[in-house]
């Protein structure tokens, strides 16, 4: 059998004994430090070859041979003090820290040292720190040295180096005056400061960048924040390779993962949270997945992706008084947010996962929004209708105060406010009330079809307050929309056990923390982040998505039909600047404070407040500036952020009212 113990065997006879490599507390070390932990997984089936791998920021984790034969030519001892220039994947730190007392490893790109940190951590390695930081300048604090090795390659020894080197101690470094080809140099200081030198062979590293080393080629044109962005960014893969979403498994034990946009047309946002939700649920537990979307249509998913009864094509509902219409999900304005190819994909990856385990094990998509007040109306009469056909009479009295506003809802807080029509708050309070008083006599028809009436008639309820405030001001709707979306959220895990944990789709203005943005300070809005972190703490994580330029689906104005449109490119005072400048692609930057995994210097250098784009379903490039942009502190709004330097529009299906070979109608069923 093929094991990683196999190949690590293997490895250490054919690659180091064969070749020259004698030191007993190398070759034992390196059998038993599994190396495959140490490099990106799409690359684990390589982690033994005699070859170097690429690990992110260009940089790579040396072939075995290469590390052996550095750390032999070091001598180490069980007493020694090491310090290493040039963490990378700390591959060698851990094979370093099974030899000696003590080893200080530092490493200028933040995102290669956190993810270090993590593994070293993991293997219970409790001698080794880890330091983001100028490898050049070395690490003062810890000298003297009994042995520095470097792994990168300068034009010079750093005289650092040589002042914090022990007497005795030894030096192992590359070192050449061409980039791409250097020579492997062993460098003793003897007792009284001479110091000698052997060469070890023609190698080939990567630069060594810093204030004693090579220029980085980014510093002349680079702001100190972009820096500070390009040092700390973990780079992305393309989305569809496997070890895209790796990053997500940081944040496996949070009661809440919110995933952003900032925009409701772009297809690298749709696709990146599926890819991260798909690797919350298969490999860590994740079973509810919440959007910004409305609860009956979403429920037409759920029925799909968990095998509910009730599956079809589309479905007839009831209006209250009695007339029959057809509901097509999410065929209201604007159809594109959920009917697209992205959501399409991510929906039947969901069915397929469910249909190969057991009921009580399945992920379920619900909607925690509140537009649908006609079509919840009729979810709420259809389920009475079932179970209780006399409360169901009574019910459509109650909502028989609405019917004149079921196609124009926003029309009816006009009235209201107006005098010219008395609010139905009452009527569906009352509703919701009844509904909440038969919960355990329905409940015995089956629990998933009360909660699913239960929880329309709390979306009436909501969305008859909802229409009467939005002429109030802009802050009391949003609050009470928010608020709702909390609500069903936590209705959610409630309903689905203690260990039930959830993932939320939805834009970033309602996913990051509305405190640290102007909407918290200048208009008094919350938003769902906000009262996630309130609740969850530490448990809730709030991940961003941004973009610098490219293009969406959107509209001109609301009802308007979607449209491609080009995005500007980010304003100069905008983070998103920031990000594009710093010239990473695609990247995950982690901005939390209290984890070991954040890199201060980014978190300090987005602390100034800058602009951050928000694009809707309507985006206006010529009004740009004012419509869609507001101050805010990254830092403080998330606690993760995803980067793509340019996206593209999402891919919408055919709308509802067409007929493209039965899929509108059948939407999701006819996939």
């Amino acid at each position: 059998m093929d094991t990683a113990a196999d190949r690590r065997r293997n490895m250490v006879e054919l690659q180091l004994r064969r070749r020259g490599v004698v030191d007993a507390q190398v070759l034992h070390a390196m059998g038993d430090v599994p190396r495959e932990q140490f490099v990106p997984e799409s690359a684990r089936p390589s982690a033994y070859d005699d070859a170097p791998l690429g690990i992110g920021q260009g940089q790579t984790i040396s072939q075995p041979y290469i590390v052996a034969r550095m750390i032999e030519a070091a001598r180490l001892t069980p007493a020694a003090r090491v310090l290493e220039i040039g963490t990378g994947s700390g591959y060698a730190a851990a094979i370093m820290a099974r030899i000696a007392a003590h080893v200080d490893t530092v490493e200028r790109h933040g995102a290669l040292a956190n993810a270090a940190a993590r593994r070293l951590a993991g293997l219970g390695l409790s001698n080794v720190d880890v330091h983001i930081a100028d490898g050049t300048l070395g690490w003062p604090d810890g000298a003297p040295y009994d042995a520095i090795i470097a792994a990168a390659g300068g034009p010079r020894i750093p005289d650092n180096w040589i002042a914090q080197l022990a007497p005795g101690g030894t030096l192992v470094m590359p070192l050449g005056a061409l980039h791409s080809r250097q020579t492997l140099v062993r460098v003793v200081r003897e007792a009284n400061g001479r110091l000698t030198r052997d060469d070890l062979g023609e190698v080939m590293f990567v630069p060594l960048i810093g204030e004693h080393g090579w220029e980085d080629p980014r510093a002349p044109n680079m702001s100190p924040a972009a820096r500070a962005f390009a040092d700390a960014a973990l780079p992305l893969p393309d989305i569809d390779d496997p070890d895209f979403a790796e990053w997500v498994d940081r944040f496996a034990d949070c009661k809440v993962v919110l995933l952003g946009e900032s925009s409701h047309g772009t297809s690298e946002f749709y696709r990146a949270r599926a890819r991260a939700t798909q690797r919350l649920i298969e490999r860590h537990g994740f079973s509810i997945v919440a959007v910004e979307a409305d609860w009956p249509d979403a429920a037409a998913i759920d029925r799909y992706v968990r095998q509910r009864p009730g599956l079809g094509g589309s479905q007839s509902v009831q209006s209250v008084d009695s007339s029959t219409e057809a509901f097509a999900p999410f065929s209201r304005f604007p159809t594109w947010m959920w009917r697209n190819t992205e959501v399409a994909a991510f929906v039947q990856w969901l069915h397929g996962y469910n249909a190969q385990r057991p009921a009580l094990a399945h992920a379920g998509f619900f909607g925690l929004d509140l537009y649908s007040m006609k079509a919840s109306m009729a979810s709420v009469l259809a389920y009475l209708d079932k179970v209780d056909p006399a409360a169901a009479a009574e019910a459509r009295q109650r909502y028989a105060c609405l019917d004149p506003w079921r196609q124009r809802p926003s029309v009816y807080g006009r009235a209201v406010l107006s005098g010219a029509y008395s609010a139905c708050e009452d009527a569906v309070i009352a509703q919701l009330q009844s509904l909440r008083a038969q919960r355990i006599d329905y409940g015995s028809h089956g629990f998933e079809d009360y909660f699913d009436a239960a929880q329309n008639a709390r979306l009436v309820a909501s969305a008859e307050q909802y229409y009467r405030l939005m002429y109030y001001g802009a802050a009391a709707s949003w609050n009470l929309r928010d608020t709702h979306m909390f609500d069903v959220l936590t209705r959610l895990l409630d309903a689905h056990g203690q260990q039930a944990r959830a993932v939320v789709w939805a834009h970033n203005s309602h996913i990051g923390n509305a405190a640290a943005t102007a909407m918290g300070t200048d208009r008094d809005e919350l938003n769902i982040g906000q009262l996630c972190r309130q609740r969850f703490g530490a448990h809730a994580a709030l991940i961003g998505q941004d973009t610098y330029t490219g293009t969406v689906a959107a509209a001109s104005d609301w009802d308007g039909p979607m449209e491609i449109k080009r995005v500007l490119p980010a304003r100069t005072d905008s983070y998103a600047f920031i990000a594009c400048e710093a010239g990473v692609p695609r990247a995950f930057v982690d901005l939390r404070a209290n984890v070991a995994s954040a890199s201060a210097a980014l978190r300090a250098a987005l602390m100034t407040p800058h602009q951050e784009r928000f694009i809707g379903v309507i985006y206006r490039p010529d009004t740009e500036r004012v419509s869609h942009y507001a101050r805010a502190v990254l830092p403080e709004q998330f606690d993760a952020w995803i980067w793509f330097e340019e996206t593209t529009a999402l891919t919408p299906l055919p709308a509802a009212t067409e007929n493209a070979g039965g899929m509108p109608e059948t939407w999701p069923f006819g996939l």
